[in-house]
């Protein structure tokens, strides 16, 4: 038996999925063994591939764009047709896809008969779907996946320190390849452990699947030794999950759980399976057939909303195009270079999003938002049009919301329409997949072109280009002779270059990574941008090295950050995986010290990571470079300017060990521009105490 569970009821960030229950219920309810299994598939239905696991081929084009399946309107989000209320509905049904997409075929290959148990049947499917590695901690209810998992001679195991290195790992991994991450743990406990990664996943729209054994179905519901009801747990912070109670439902759950994962708007899928599951005998046959009733992401754009889109950025003065990571999700980079190139509309690119447009692009604008550039935040709160692609208009860029760019009309394109006019009512709503939809507008707006509307921004121009020459990104070193950590993350990205894969925690050393490198390419940035999960970036950057072994990896993490999740530096020597970790150590929670300066009155609670009765500067307990050497990893220091790139230099030679470097740096440097939380975005300020003249400069 199969239990899908239920969508909660919708919300900004409510999961959401194929489930035949009504939506409003926020817990699993009665116990799965009261619940029938649902039908099997349709035969009605032609059948349609599913998309590899770890492959880059999908099954339709919205494979690596944000997913539909999230709550709408009190319905799944995605059907056939949207709710009347909803701005998505003033699309045409014929933009719709055909009932038949419910329903599908997974993975190609040599048809496979076999009799075999559950867990088998668990491993054989991940290797036909083309699982080429699991992140994963072995435990009790889990243990008998773990034995044929050995076997396989596809499929690698790497054995992490924590269950959310397993999950931020598949994190990592997905981001850096676009394709589904994996990871394995057991009940209780070992799947509660991937409820912080699960989360993370899910607002940045990655397609994980985490597997999970779970109790004998003699004993859930009783409170057994280590059961945890994990499909309860993570019912808000997943695109869907499954509990598989039977051996045969468990390769058709794998199969739609990669589907479901990799396809619409991405996102985190849990299967926990039952123990007895999968110590029972089934009779596996593969390809298997799958059937998600309400599962219908719509990835081509109506035309006549694109038409619509088309004729308002010609007929705009100050147009912004806003791009989020849907763009990168759904592999657009070029596309958009074309469109933004087509239109002479300047670009920017959120926090997720670094790398979709090349910051050497000169209509590059920068970051906008709370750590944005001036440009960019002026250039969204004085526009007549945002074209918003692929981005949700969340609160770290729109700032206040009610005074968020009060003059524009909004374009906003979305393969999840529940994303659409959910904060910043959209004039031109477009469901689609941002590849297709981008394609098209190029289409529609060289349409015009041919009519003889040319736009004329020479205006809007002169006005960027002023903000952006009087209020560059900077900063300046400090007086003492420290080091700025800002001159550290700078010189990182240009010794290392643009064709690596940078990764960050959460804080200072993030926004000042996000600012300071420049982010020529989609995929060489990976953050934990919506949930803002410290500890994310060493097992992040453990996954993206192992889904890009050939490329240099560089963690930017900082002294709190890195105590989190540091003991999967142990993984990386023991798996051999090479990655560089610059520690930024301010001897503090960098960011909530900013916070406590400037809104605080400087009251340091509990910020201070450092030895109060040292006299050194950073986090000194523990030693960083002797934990470093105690892990078998490279350690280093640095303290002075002089020093720094030779110091990055000596870690980009080694390419057999991790290398942890400690830059030790002002504990006092702050992250600006910023745009205080709850205000509006009018109100940036580029250093402390010091804002644009907007005035001046709009006379």
């Amino acid at each position: 038996m199969t239990e899908q569970t239920s969508p909660v009821p919708p919300k900004a960030h409510a999961a959401s999925g194929p489930a035949d229950q009504p939506p409003g219920r926020t817990h699993p309810g009665p116990s799965p063994l009261d619940i029938p299994a649902r039908p099997g598939p349709q035969k009605a239905a032609p059948p349609r591939p599913a998309p590899p696991a770890n492959s880059d081929a999908p099954a339709q084009p919205a494979a690596a764009e944000p997913a539909a399946g999230r709550a709408q309107n009190g319905r799944p989000a995605g059907t056939s047709q949207p709710a009347a209320s909803h701005p998505a509905a003033a699309q045409p049904a014929a933009a719709q896809p055909a009932a038949g997409q419910a329903a599908g075929t997974a993975a190609s290959g040599p048809a496979i008969k076999a009799r075999v148990t559950g867990a088998q049947a668990l491993v054989m499917a991940m290797e036909q779907i083309g699982v080429e590695v699991v992140f994963g901690i072995p435990g009790g209810a889990v243990l008998p996946a773990y034995d044929p998992l050995l076997d396989s001679d596809k499929i690698r195991h790497i054995l992490v320190r924590h269950e959310q290195g397993a999950g931020h790992a598949a994190t990592g991994y997905a981001q850096a390849t676009g394709r589904v991450g994996v990871c394995m743990a057991t009940s209780g406990p070992g799947a509660t452990n991937l409820v912080t990664p699960l989360a993370d996943a899910y607002m940045d729209s990655v397609p994980v699947v985490a597997i999970t054994g779970q109790v004998s179905t003699n004993l859930i519901g009783t409170d057994g030794f280590q059961e945890a009801d994990i499909s309860g747990i993570t019912l808000p912070i997943t695109k869907h999950n499954f509990l598989v109670t039977k051996p045969e439902d468990i390769a058709r759950t794998v199969a739609e759980a990669f589907h479901l994962a990799g396809t619409g708007r991405p996102g985190p899928v849990l299967v926990d399976i039952a123990k007895d599951a999968m110590q029972a005998m089934t009779d596996f046959t593969w390809p298997v057939q799958y059937d998600l009733p309400g599962y219908h992401p719509v990835t081509r754009p109506h035309s006549r909303q694109v038409r619509e889109a088309a004729r308002m950025i010609t007929d705009a003065k100050k147009p912004v195009l806003y791009v989020g990571g849907g763009v990168i999700k759904a592999g657009a980079a070029a596309e958009l270079k074309e469109l933004a190139e087509l239109t002479h509309a300047p670009v920017v690119t959120t926090l997720m999003a670094r790398g979709a447009f090349p910051d050497s692009h000169p209509q590059h604008l920068g970051m906008p938002g709370m750590h944005g550039t001036v440009a960019a935040v002026g250039a969204l709160q004085r526009a007549d049009l945002i074209v918003a692609l692929g981005a949700r208009f969340d609160d770290r860029v729109t700032g206040k919301l009610d005074t968020f760019a009060p003059d524009a009309l909004i374009v906003h394109a979305d393969i999840d329409p529940a994303e659409i006019s959910k904060n910043r009512r959209a004039d031109v709503p477009i469901v689609g997949d941002c590849k297709e939809v981008i394609a098209e507008l190029i289409t529609a707006v060289q349409a015009e072109r041919a009519h003889g509307r040319e736009p004329d921004h020479a205006e809007w121009w002169v006005q960027l280009n002023q903000w952006r020459s009087k209020y560059p990104l900077g900063y300046t070193d400090p007086d003492d002779g420290s080091l700025a950590p800002e001159y550290v993350i700078e010189r990182i990205g240009k010794l290392v270059g643009p064709d690596a894969v940078y990764l960050a925690g959460v804080g200072q050393h993030q926004m000042w990574a996000a600012q300071f490198i420049d982010y020529e390419n989609p995929r060489t940035w990976i953050n934990s941008g919506g949930a803002g999960t410290m500890g994310f970036a060493v097992p992040a950057a453990l996954g993206a090295k192992v889904g890009m072994p050939d490329t240099p990896v560089w963690a930017i993490d900082g002294d709190g950050c890195f105590q989190m999740t540091n003991q999967e530096l142990a993984t990386c020597v023991i798996e051999g995986i090479p990655v560089k970790i610059a520690i930024i150590n301010n001897g503090s929670l960098g960011m909530v010290r900013q916070w406590q300066t400037l809104f605080y009155n400087e009251r340091y609670s509990n910020t201070n990571l450092g030895d109060k009765k040292a006299e050194v500067a950073g986090t000194r307990v523990p030693d960083f470079v002797k934990l470093a050497e105690a892990y078998g990893c490279i350690g280093l220091r640095c303290e002075k300017k002089d020093d720094v790139d030779a110091i990055i230099e000596q870690a980009m030679a080694i390419n057999d060990q991790p290398v942890v470097i400690d830059f030790v740096v002002h504990k006092d440097a702050m992250v600006w521009p910023m745009v205080a939380a709850g205000t509006s975005n009018d109100d940036i300020k580029f250093a402390r105490g010091m804002a644009p003249d907007w005035e001046a400069m709009d006379e």
